[in-house]
């Protein structure tokens, strides 16, 4: 390996370049259309290009962690246009399980090499370079670019194409119950009259504890829902676990109640900010106010 690309340097992906760029020992190209993250990766060594065709064409691995599946799609074919034979292509993004089959097809068939790879643990985690990485695909080329995904977290193998993609669907459809109870429940404790820190502190260390509790309780008691992960990006992957369950045949009863709270965040406006603002949902049917207003 001589290059290494990064692709998309938003909430998520900027801190993961950083910590690419800090700790591979390779040269990190990298593109976002928005000059000032790529100036913030020139910062710690990064090296900005003004277009993408430069890491397609020049970078050995090929990370992008990209917003839609159109936007995802044209990078990875753009990457198997004017990439060369052998290149990985390691998507960090989180991508519907048949797009990428499609995307893996399309590059085996140019002889490269296409990793499903998406990342569980929100901003704070990106930054730490503690993320969960859950990667499918061909295993030799895993085992390549692992030294790269450990930059950024812990990177497991879940087996062939896809299966990091599926996954990513199991750890958001139970995030995202987990999440919805844990606005349901604070706004329970709000109504009811009793104090929101005192209930947090009583209850963490508990069978509700953990890094999620522990990461979205204080933000919402605070009222603080600037996003280190947003709703509409979690929305998408409890839309991507619809449509492959209809592919499957089943039901997802519990997935359904998040969907339905999800769809109410867009419909008044606060699809983009943090997950645990949906508790707003909860304040609109209860009548109450959650955590400490100004």
């Amino acid at each position: 390996m001589k290059k290494i690309g990064f692709l998309g340097l938003g909430v998520m992906g900027l801190p993961m370049a950083k910590n690419v760029v800090r700790k591979c020992g390779l040269p990190v190209l990298c593109y976002d259309v928005v000059s000032a993250q790529m100036t913030a990766l020139q910062e710690v060594g990064g090296i900005p290009v003004c277009d993408p065709t430069e890491i397609y064409s020049e970078c050995d691995v090929i990370l992008q962690i990209l917003p839609t599946h159109p936007i995802i799609c044209h990078s990875v074919e753009q990457a198997i246009q004017h990439g060369k034979p052998c290149n990985i292509i390691v998507d960090l993004s989180s991508t519907a399980p048949d797009i990428i089959q499609a995307l893996y097809q399309k590059a085996k068939n140019a002889g490269m090499f296409f990793l499903d790879s998406p990342v569980s643990g929100g901003n704070p985690m990106a930054i730490a370079g503690t993320l969960a990485i859950m990667t499918g695909g061909d295993y030799g080329a895993f085992e390549a670019v692992k030294p790269i995904l450990s930059c950024m977290g812990n990177p497991v193998y879940t087996g062939g194409c896809a299966s990091g993609s599926i996954t990513k669907l199991v750890n958001n459809m139970i995030a995202g119950a987990i999440l919805t109870s844990i606005a349901e429940g604070y706004a329970f404790a709000a109504k009811a009259g009793i104090d929101l820190q005192t209930t947090f502190s009583a209850t963490r260390s508990g069978f509700a504890g953990g890094p999620l509790y522990d990461n979205k309780v204080p933000k919402l008691i605070a009222r603080d829902y600037e996003p280190g992960a947003r709703v509409a990006v979690h929305r998408k992957d409890i839309l991507n676990a619809k449509h492959y369950a209809h592919k499957l045949g089943i039901d997802l009863p519990m997935t359904d109640v998040v969907l339905h709270i999800m769809d109410w965040m867009l419909d008044n406006g606060h699809i983009n900010e943090d997950q645990i603002a949906m508790v707003k949902y909860y304040e609109d049917k209860m009548g109450v106010a959650v955590g400490e207003l100004p």
